[in-house]
C-alpha cells in the first residue's frame, strides 16, 4: 500500500488563490482552486471525489490556462488512495 502526503506549494496556492478570487472563474475552477488550498501545508484535508472530478475536467479542458491547470493538478496530488478498489 501507497499513500500520498503531498500537499500543495507555495506557487499552486497562489496560483488558486487568484482564481478563487477571480469573478471569471468557474465553478470547477473555483472548487478545485479551494481543494488545493486546502491541502496547503497548513491544511490536513484531502481532496474529495466532487473536487478530485472538477480538477480532472479543468485539466482535461484546452480552455483552461497555466494556473488554472496546476491548482487543479495540485488538487488531484492530494486525493486519497482508494484501497477498495485494488
Amino acid at each position: 500500500m501507497t499513500s500520498n502526503s503531498g500537499q500543495t506549494g507555495s506557487e499552486a496556492a497562489t496560483a488558486a488563490a487568484k482564481t478563487l478570487a477571480d469573478p471569471n472563474a468557474t465553478e470547477e475552477e473555483k472548487s478545485a482552486a479551494a481543494s488545493a488550498l486546502s491541502q496547503a501545508p497548513e491544511s490536513h484535508g484531502e481532496t474529495g471525489a466532487e473536487a478530485a472530478s472538477a480538477s480532472s475536467r479543468t485539466l482535461s479542458d484546452p480552455d483552461q490556462g497555466e494556473k488554472e491547470k496546476s491548482a487543479a493538478a495540485s488538487a488531484l496530488s492530494q486525493t486519497p488512495d482508494n484501497d477498495d478498489e485494488k
